[in-house]
């Protein structure tokens, strides 16, 4: 007689069926708190940066119709006696200024010329101060220690387009450009699979992906000469 009831084989077939299900389900939301984790993670981090970016990517692309008058200031000052002698041979071609100069310089003009690079001549030592939004520059004459200096600001709008260019900024910025870019690509990224994630129930995701690239590819092949 047959049994009524299902042996172990019979009914161990169903359980497992379940048990796969439910690791898939719980792989799944584990995989998606992290996409959401990472997203909102690189958000916060580029958030700033990014609206700093986009604003001066419109700057930048408007930058014949933004007109901005430059403010150029000179200062002069003399070295003492003492610290010309510093001036008169340089220990190498590319030297830069010896401290006591550069304090001299900084108390006369108020711009630090420490560590820059000097370009020697017979008659001067002249530092280049180059600035986002600006320029800068210092002449000291090798004979009488006669300093003269000029500023250039070109205003607010050239500073943050300097800074989107990475244009004079120094190191730090030259990283945290790094740092911003790798959290924009990962910020993508992540978009990109939550996209993946719940494109079934929005059936408008994939051709506005693929909007997204074409796009800038058809402007870039057929727009672009």
């Amino acid at each position: 007689m047959t049994s009524p009831f299902p042996t172990t084989a019979q009914g161990g077939q169903p359980h497992a069926a379940a048990a796969a299900k439910r690791r898939s389900r719980n792989w799944k939301a584990w995989w998606a708190k992290q996409l959401i984790a990472w997203h909102w993670i690189s958000a916060g981090l580029s958030l700033a940066a990014m609206l700093l970016f986009s604003i001066t990517g419109i700057t930048l692309n408007h930058a014949g119709s933004i007109s901005a008058e430059p403010v150029v200031a000179e200062r002069t000052g003399t070295l003492p006696p003492p610290l010309r002698a510093a001036l008169a041979t340089p220990a190498s071609a590319d030297a830069t200024l010896p401290q006591p100069v550069v304090t001299a310089v900084r108390d006369a003009t108020g711009l630090d010329t420490a560590g820059r690079a000097v370009e020697w001549s017979d008659g001067e030592a002249y530092v280049a101060l180059p600035r986002p939004g600006g320029d800068a520059w210092v002449s000291i004459d090798r004979a009488t220690g006669a300093i003269r200096a000029e500023t250039t600001d070109r205003g607010w709008i050239s500073y943050l387009n300097d800074l989107h260019k990475g244009r004079n900024a120094g190191a730090g910025w030259f990283w945290f450009i790094d740092v911003f870019a790798v959290a924009c690509i990962l910020f993508s990224i992540t978009g990109l699979l939550l996209l993946q994630l719940h494109a079934k129930r929005r059936p408008s995701t994939w051709p506005l992906v693929a909007a997204g690239v074409a796009l800038p590819v058809i402007l870039a092949v057929f727009a672009i000469h």
